[in-house]
């Protein structure tokens, strides 16, 4: 037992039987929780999810299981009469572990395990507390087992039509085997055949009417073999095989042990076949992929080199963009000054009679103009350039994607 043995070990030597100790562990420890009543008393009352009964015995989340743990504990030790407080998620697990280690060894149990152990929250320590803890709790609620009551078995009655030739076993021990020692035989409770002391009793008469001559049979064989073939049918004796026999399970056992093997040895043969398709495939695939690699490597290359001049191609033409569109900026600050100065000379020209200056005034305004017709045939041959760029960039392109 998993108990006899120094738990905290790491069980290198143990046989295969022992990994599975503590799934059976977890499963008597649900069946004292249910005694409890932990379901309606602990789970629902503190809103936690169901306990399936190989919960404690598997790792699945530590941190879960040390905190249902902790306060399966602090449970079971209120309902064995003692005062404990409900842990909680953020105290100190090694605090928790201490006073519940206590607590056990109140109860005059041993613990030869280190207290790290139960810091995972399951495994067989966890669940040599919890039992053991389970067990006083049960012991203070005074419960005691109660004689099972068995539900009474339906036995399925086989209807069989005994032949009035058929001898079963119920009807040997009624059937006079031998006349001669009849009376002999003392009656029991059981009819029981007395094979010894027929034996004895044949062997005396025998011996009485030992002949003093050979005897030799004046029977027919024929007729010989016509009394055989009429007693044969009374010989038989029919046995009613019972379902809850060893014996019929053992056979079954055989059977399906025999079906498991002819099916696996069958199962294996396909499955060797298809490993191999699968292998062969694999293969093939390989060998296709690496040969098209190699086929277009030098495309690749090209495609990658094309692609980095397009790139470098963006670039300029973003730049290119960004110069034009600084000119526009600055030619609008440029009109708009030039309306300004519009407006003014305009007031001024109303309010001046000379002539002189307004004179002047158109004459810069000429000049404004005449400079702004230059700037706008610059910005036109930039725009002419730009556009010729672009669309020597394109054929480039296109030239080269119906090359590739």
């Amino acid at each position: 037992m998993a108990e006899d043995k120094k738990r905290g070990d790491d069980g290198d030597e143990l046989g295969p039987g022992q990994f599975y100790e503590p799934f059976i562990q977890n499963e008597e420890l649900m069946d004292k929780l249910s005694i409890l009543d932990c379901g309606r008393e602990f789970i629902r009352k503190n809103n936690l999810k169901p306990i399936s009964k190989h919960y404690f015995a598997i790792p699945t989340n530590p941190g879960e299981q040390f905190y249902m743990f902790t306060s399966l504990s602090a449970w079971l030790l209120r309902k064995s009469g003692k005062t404990f407080e409900q842990p909680q998620e953020y105290d100190d697990p090694n605090a928790t572990i201490s006073s519940l280690l206590d607590e056990v060894r109140k109860f005059n149990y041993k613990i030869d395990f280190p207290p790290s152990k139960l810091k995972q929250g399951c495994g067989e320590q966890c669940l040599y507390v919890l039992s053991r803890l389970s067990d006083e709790a049960i012991k203070y609620t005074g419960f005691k087992w109660k004689k099972p009551v068995y539900p009474e078995e339906e036995v399925d009655e086989q209807h069989v039509v005994e032949d009035e030739n058929e001898l079963t076993l119920n009807t040997v021990d009624d059937t006079p085997m031998f006349d001669d020692v009849e009376e002999d035989f003392e009656e029991e409770d059981e009819p029981i055949m007395d094979l010894e002391g027929m034996k004895h009793l044949n062997r005396k008469n025998a011996e009485s009417t030992k002949p003093e001559e050979i005897l030799e049979s004046n029977q027919d064989a024929a007729d010989w073999k016509l009394e055989v073939e009429r007693v044969m049918p009374q010989l038989k004796v029919t046995i009613r095989t019972d379902n809850k026999d060893w014996r019929v399970h053992l056979d079954q056992m055989h059977q399906h042990k025999d079906g498991i093997e002819t099916s696996l040895t069958e199962t294996k043969t396909y499955l060797d076949k298809l490993h191999d398709e699968i292998s062969r495939t694999l293969e093939k695939i390989g060998s296709r992929e690496k040969y098209l690699n190699s086929q277009l490597e030098h495309l690749l290359h090209d495609f990658r080199n094309i692609q980095e001049q397009s790139t470098e191609t963006k670039e300029r033409y973003r730049q290119a963009s960004g110069g034009v569109t600084e000119r526009s900026r600055i030619l609008a600050e440029v009109t708009e000054e030039l309306e300004k100065i519009k407006s003014e000379m305009e007031d001024r020209g109303s309010s001046m009679t000379d002539g002189a200056p307004l004179v002047k005034i158109k004459q810069a305004i000429q000049q404004i103009k005449k400079e702004s017709t230059q700037m706008d045939i610059r910005i036109g041959v930039v725009e002419h350039v730009l556009l010729q760029a672009k669309l020597k960039d394109k054929a480039t392109l296109s030239k080269q994607t119906h090359d590739i």
